[in-house]
């Protein structure tokens, strides 16, 4: 059986590039296709020495570091693939890669991160933003993401089958395309946060600092409650507003970046680890639910799929500091052990077997 992996592009090792790392491991004999590849060499580990196919975006000027100014191209660019000698297609989809064309006899699996955000619900915010709210670069980008919407929901029928990464996601895809989705998490790699009982005396929250993970909700929150110490880890364009709501509050540190393995060891030892985002599933809160640590993350998203409400933490219902603040009162620890026997359940091995059996139908 001949299979083709299909990946919208290759940048970094983040989270989609980690889904892809268990799909070559489940099919070594796979080929990798891909938009284009930028990946740093020192990044390349995961590939397994794979050299993906490329699309001519790859060739297009300055595509080495603004590939994403061809969005428009995508959609042509994932279409020329030809890949009518394998029988089963496996693609990875955050925007593009499940448009791929296959024929009859041919099985296409898509594994999906989520449809085009920027072009359905979250276009308002989007534009909000890129400052894209007015004016004719603003009508310029209605246009196109108009006709990506069009795009995207049409190629959305392509796939034998769609599996999106949360019940969230499947959601979306419902609603976005009018189809159903199998649910199947994303793999955590639920031994690199190993188990530690004892907790300290502090809440953590790590992400990118951007606007999405409202992490100046957070230290909004936290400042107004001096009896309780947080550490907040990351960096990102949203520095200066956390800082702001941070200011005057000798119970909030900001680390800015740090190694992972001191991540883990924070992981492992806070009272419980706080996220505000709406996630499409947001691996690291299932990390720290491995590390034993209880998470208090926002209802919507993921996060509901991952936190079991009243066992291994605590989702409250609002976007807002008064929700979060709420939460934090109710919140008196939660035995580690269930944290962990509850992260086991996105295993990267159980993740594996689960693509398998999809793929074999």
């Amino acid at each position: 059986m001949r299979i083709a992996i299909v990946h919208e592009w290759l940048e970094s090792y983040a989270g989609s590039e980690r889904v892809l790392e268990q799909m070559l491991l489940a099919f070594p004999e796979a080929d990798l296709f891909a938009l284009c590849d930028v990946l740093p060499e020192g990044e390349r580990g995961f590939l397994q020495g794979r050299r993906p196919r490329v699309s001519f975006i790859q060739h297009l000027p300055f595509a080495r570091r603004r590939f994403r100014h061809y969005l428009q191209l995508m959609p042509i660019a994932i279409e020329q693939f030809d890949l009518s000698g394998y029988d089963v297609v496996l693609s990875s989809s955050h925007a593009v890669a499940k448009g791929v064309i296959t024929g009859p006899g041919q099985r296409h699996v898509s594994y999906i991160h989520s449809p085009m955000r920027y072009a359905w619900d979250l276009q308002a915010q989007y534009l909000r933003e890129a400052g894209l709210e007015r004016g004719l670069a603003s009508l310029y980008t209605r246009w196109l993401l108009h006709r990506l919407r069009l795009w995207d929901h049409a190629s959305a029928a392509r796939p034998d089958v769609l599996v999106a990464n949360s019940r969230w996601v499947a959601e979306r895809i419902r609603k976005c395309w009018g189809r159903q989705a199998a649910v199947l998490h994303p793999p955590v790699a639920v031994d690199a946060f190993p188990l530690w009982r004892e907790k300290e005396d502090y809440f953590l929250t790590a992400s990118r600092l951007v606007p999405y993970k409202r992490v100046e909700l957070i230290a909004e929150a936290f400042a107004g409650l001096p009896h309780l110490r947080l550490l907040i880890v990351g960096d990102g364009p949203q520095m200066a507003r956390v800082a702001a709501a941070a200011a005057g509050a000798p119970n909030i540190t900001l680390l800015g970046r740090v190694a992972q393995p001191d991540l883990v060891r924070l992981m492992q030892r806070a009272r419980a680890f706080v996220y505000a985002a709406e996630e499409d599933f947001g691996i690291v809160m299932a990390e720290a639910q491995a590390a034993g640590t209880p998470v208090i993350a926002y209802a919507r998203g993921g996060a509901a799929d991952i936190v079991r409400d009243g066992e291994t933490g605590i989702l409250f219902p609002e976007q807002s500091v008064a929700s979060l603040r709420a939460a934090l009162a109710r919140f008196s620890g939660f035995d580690p052990e269930a944290c962990r026997a509850n992260a086991q359940r996105f295993g990267e091995a159980r993740f594996r077997a689960a693509l398998r059996e999809l793929v074999s139908g």
